[in-house]
């Protein structure tokens, strides 16, 4: 009896989330097909009755975390620089990093820094190019609004974007990759309080957050 099309499709979602799950925590280049289905607990030939390539499930989990990520999130949030504060004390956090239940677009950023991979470049930069736009479009709508204690002038708002941008993925990418703790947290709360400075959040001011 052939399986229903509801039953294929939850199949898929079982192997889009474990190939999420493993691609967030390692990276393209670490990861194997054959770990993705032991994870989602199905046969390794039953990949590819759902995806063509290796490549394919990469893009459908890239996806997956982009919809569910805080950037998201940042679009449907309140209107407001302490908004976007608690998004970077969210980043910036150890407790998060590599945190398998909440995989976000990020960690793929940051994982795959350098890919040579085609379509993992394809899809880094679209993403690079999407994130930064949204900010641009926050800080400068904030700006204008005066919800931001920081005056920044609108040629220099995608500068400032690309700086926040570079330390919040930087910082991540650079964490993951060091085991002594001290150091990961000074690293994190470095790039933390030099984003707050460009958004003009002094430690008397976001202290209440």
């Amino acid at each position: 009896m052939p399986y229903t099309n509801e039953h294929k499709e939850k199949s898929r979602q079982r192997i889009v989330q474990s190939a999420t799950d493993l691609f967030c925590r390692y990276g393209f280049d670490k990861v194997s097909i054959t770990q993705v289905m032991k994870l989602a607990k199905m046969t390794h030939g039953a990949f590819y009755g759902h995806f063509e390539s290796k490549e394919a499930l990469y893009k459908a989990s890239f996806r997956k975390a982009l919809q569910n990520s805080r950037a998201t999130r940042l679009i449907k949030g309140p209107f407001a620089i302490r908004h976007l504060g608690n998004l970077v004390t969210g980043y910036l956090s150890l407790r998060d990093l590599g945190n398998q239940q909440s995989p976000d677009i990020e960690s793929f950023l940051s994982n795959d820094i350098a890919n040579e991979n085609t379509e993992v470049k394809k899809l880094y930069e679209e993403s690079y190019f999407n994130l930064l736009r949204l900010l641009e479009k926050r800080i400068l709508a904030l700006t204008r609004l005066k919800k931001s204690p920081l005056t920044i002038r609108t040629i220099d708002v995608p500068d400032t974007a690309r700086a926040i941008l570079a330390s919040l993925i930087g910082a991540i990418a650079i964490a993951k990759s060091i085991s002594h703790e001290k150091e990961r947290e000074a690293i994190m709360a470095a790039s933390q309080k030099q984003i707050f400075t460009m958004l003009g959040l002094d430690d008397s001011y976001y202290a209440k957050v």
